[in-house]
């Protein structure tokens, strides 16, 4: 159909509607618009081209979803595809372009002309936003693994590339939470914990060791300046969670470390690996005053709280809290959550040391993938200011694969250094044989569960709690073998 113009040649309005539907149609499916204008060959391979990458997309995300999370955290593959990505949008909006030209009405008035080419360069452009996102996602995911696994720490545990796990039938990780900030001076870490990890199950036991351990016996090399356990410097408790501020104070302590950020994870990785005898090969530290973004990017957590948790005030200096945590379950902001792990006027820190494996538990349990791409950029922004780790980047691959097993079906057992829980152990002066002991028997258990009969029962358990939801304080009993180890699923309910 076309439409006179002051006595000018018609019009083709039809035949530009059409030019327009068939750009829209080709722009879902490639070669509409070609085979339509009777370039069928090149139509066809176009359908063609588009059917093999959404069919190899499907593919990929179907039968490697493994690999491709192992994909996911190599900075050259992410290069790759940050690329690929680009070239696929370019190549999109160059198709819907030549799809348009290809049925484009001639004789069309300049005015007509304009307008629908900015029709389809506005449709090219809608096209490719979401490629862009992507591309740009996949970007600052790079960034942010190089700007977190730098590579400029390599004291942990060289990777052998054709087999990460060769002669480490577990990898120990030191988890460090510190309560650096901008109102405090150094840092002191409040939450300690070694998670011990089968590279082969993906059982992990959880050591947690309380911040108040004082007049320890130290590793002989640190024995001449504390002959009698550690007691810190003049004026400090000689606790464990100085130990960090101790090693950034003092160089000597660690002479091959130059930077202070490097010493305080060394010194406790010696000191708590010493006191275990277990080798820790990695470290994390979070940053407990980031840590709040992080929960707040993800949309919040949901924990069970078992008694009301005060939040702040010093109740030794007549200080009250700003407010409470209430009984139940509870979706916490950052700051709640942060106060959920921290606080310890309510009850003990034996108690606090729990609340945090529990809620690192639920963090992982509830970064679903939704959450994690629609917070994506705000994630890593938080991720980026709030943990440092030595882990080399070449591990990362391994440690992906080895963290699905985790999630799915492997326990977790978690044993705390708690005197109520392990015979003969005290926070005071500690017994470094029965510490050991301890988190031997822990481990054997983890490796071997069918041997031992305690550990037996609490899987048995664990498997009830599966058909029937209840819930555990976080105070749940030692097994009668007197390690204190319990599984997780036990102690969080």
């Amino acid at each position: 159909m076309a439409r006179q113009v002051g006595g000018r040649e018609p019009v083709p309005v039809a035949g530009l509607w059409r030019a327009l539907g068939l750009t829209l149609a080709s722009a879902v499916v490639w070669g509409v618009a070609h085979v339509a204008a009777g370039r069928r060959a090149a139509g066809f391979t176009l359908m063609g081209v588009l059917a093999l990458l959404l069919g190899g997309a499907a593919t990929l995300g179907l039968a490697f979803q493994e690999k491709l999370k192992q994909i996911a955290v190599q900075g050259t593959w992410l290069n790759v595809i940050t690329v690929a990505i680009l070239v696929l949008a370019l190549a999109w909006a160059a198709i819907i372009i030549r799809s348009y030209q290809v049925v484009r009405p001639a004789g069309l008035p300049t005015a007509m002309r304009v307008a629908s080419t900015t029709l389809v360069v506005v449709l090219s452009l809608l096209i490719c936003t979401p490629f862009v996102y992507a591309a740009n996602t996949t970007y600052v995911l790079r960034d942010t693994l190089a700007k977190i696994f730098p590579g400029d720490d390599t004291s942990g545990q060289k990777v052998n590339a054709s087999d990460p796990w060769k002669g480490m039938p577990r990898v120990n990780v030191l988890l460090l939470g510190g309560d650096g900030g901008k109102d405090r001076t150094g840092i002191r870490t409040d939450s300690m914990t070694v998670a011990s990890i089968n590279t082969k199950t993906g059982d992990t036991v959880l050591l947690s060791l309380p911040r108040q351990l004082q007049k320890f016996q130290l590793p002989p090399r640190l024995r001449s300046r504390w002959p009698q356990g550690y007691t810190g410097d003049p004026g400090d408790q000689g606790l464990l969670n100085e130990l960090y501020i101790e090693a950034q104070r003092h160089p000597e302590l660690l002479p091959k470390y130059k930077k202070a950020s490097q010493r305080g994870p060394h010194l406790l990785e010696e000191v708590i690996g010493y006191l275990l005898n277990i080798k820790i090969h990695y470290y994390v530290l979070v940053n407990l005053s980031g840590f709040k973004d992080i929960v707040n990017a993800m949309g919040g957590v949901t924990v069970h709280i078992e008694k009301k948790l005060p939040i702040g005030g010093e109740p030794e200096r007549g200080i009250p809290p700003s407010g409470y945590l209430m009984p139940g379950t509870r979706h916490l902001t950052g700051e709640q959550a942060l106060w959920y792990g921290r606080s310890r006027h309510a009850d003990d820190d034996f108690h606090r040391m729990d609340r945090q494996k529990c809620l690192m538990r639920d963090i992982a349990q509830q970064a679903d993938p939704q959450k994690v791409v629609t917070h994506f950029e705000k994630l890593a922004k938080a991720a980026t200011n709030t943990i440092y780790t030595n882990i080399p980047s070449a591990l990362l691959p391994a440690l992906v694969k080895l963290s699905g097993t985790v999630k799915n079906g492997a326990d977790i057992h978690s044993l705390p250094y708690n005197p109520a829980k392990i015979p003969g152990f005290h926070v005071y002066e500690p017994n470094v044989l029965i510490m050991r002991r301890a988190a031997a028997r822990a481990i054997a258990q983890s490796d071997n569960p069918q041997q031992s009969k305690p550990t037996a029962t609490v899987s048995a358990t664990a498997k009830t709690n599966k058909r029937k939801t209840s819930r555990v304080s976080p105070s749940a009993t030692a097994t009668s073998s007197g390690s204190g180890a319990v599984s997780l699923k036990n102690v969080c309910g």
